[in-house]
C-alpha cells in the first residue's frame, strides 16, 4: 500500500507479487531460493510425475495468496485495480523440467520429443490448477488477472494435440 498512498494519483493499478512457482508448489514440488527459485528435485523423467499431487485444492494451498489479495482489495479502497496473475502453464512446465531458470530450455524441449503424450498430459494439468488459481484471485478481489508470457518456442512445431 506504500506506493499507493505515495505516489496517489500516479500509480495506475496495484498488483500482489507471489512466485509463480506457487502452482508447481501446490502441486507438490520443492521450491528452495539461492538466491533464486529453484527445484531440487526436478522431474527428470515422466515417472516423476507420480509424486505430484493427483489433485490440488487451490484454496487450501494458496489460500494466503487469496487472503492478500482480500485485504489490498480492501485497503485500496477503489482507488486503483488490483491485478492477480499466475505463471503460464508452458512457463511452469519448463520450471519444473529444467529446475530452475533456463536460456535454452534444452531439458524441456527435449521431454515434448521424447514423451510428447506425457508432456501434453503435465501441461494440461498445469493449465487447469491455473485456471482454478485466477478464478481464486478473481473471487478474492483481482479485478484483472494475466499470465507470465512463455518463453520462446514455436509450440506449433511440437504434436502435443
Amino acid at each position: 500500500m506504500q506506493p499507493i498512498r505515495r505516489y496517489r494519483g500516479l500509480i495506475d493499478a496495484a498488483i500482489i507479487f507471489s512466485d509463480i512457482l506457487v502452482i508447481p508448489q501446490a502441486m507438490g514440488m520443492e521450491v528452495l531460493m539461492n538466491p533464486a527459485p529453484y527445484f531440487p528435485e526436478p522431474l527428470n523423467s515422466p515417472e516423476d510425475i507420480a509424486k505430484l499431487h493427483d489433485t490440488v485444492d487451490v484454496d487450501k494451498e494458496l489460500g494466503y495468496v487469496f487472503a492478500a489479495l482480500t485485504r489490498t482489495r480492501k485497503e485500496l479502497a477503489g482507488e486503483v485495480p488490483l491485478i492477480g496473475f499466475s505463471g503460464a502453464p508452458w512457463t511452469l512446465f519448463a520450471y519444473m523440467i529444467e529446475g530452475g531458470g533456463s536460456k535454452t530450455l534444452q531439458k524441456a524441449k527435449t521431454w515434448l520429443f521424447k514423451h510428447p503424450a506425457e508432456s501434453k498430459a503435465l501441461i494440461d494439468r498445469i493449465a487447469d490448477v491455473c485456471v482454478d488459481y485466477l478464478v481464486g484471485q478473481v473471487k478474492a478481489g483481482a479485478q484483472v488477472t494475466f499470465q507470465t508470457p512463455p518463453p520462446f518456442l514455436l509450440l506449433a512445431a511440437f504434436a502435443l494435440d
